[in-house]
């Protein structure tokens, strides 16, 4: 199976579906035009300068490195993972023990 490799745009895009962000919002506080960032995450994505690259990276709470090569520093968590992590805290206690069991026997 064929997985096209993400660009800044799918992960701009991803980030703002994981925040329940539209555009226009993000667009508003990150300080830039809608229409702009549309171009960020359209069917031709193009890279912003940096500044506008920050301004997007710190109102989604992520690191620039992330948006635009895919890069997580150290603690820093993709997509998946804290969709993960968030699922598993509304777990009760029970439940938690019964994942990290399964986790631990796939594991070994």
């Amino acid at each position: 199976m064929y997985h096209k490799a993400m660009n800044f745009g799918d992960r701009l895009k991803e980030e703002m579906e994981y925040k329940g962000m539209h555009h226009k919002e993000l667009a508003s506080k990150a300080s830039i035009n809608p229409r702009t960032l549309l171009t960020y995450v359209g069917g031709r994505p193009s890279m912003p300068p940096a500044d506008v690259a920050v301004r997007l990276a710190q109102v989604l709470g992520v690191s620039v490195e992330y948006l635009a090569a895919g890069s997580k520093t150290e603690n820093a968590l993709s997509f998946r993972q804290r969709t993960l992590v968030e699922n598993f805290e509304k777990l009760s206690e029970k439940e938690k023990k019964a994942v990290e069991s399964l986790i631990q026997k796939l594991t070994n």
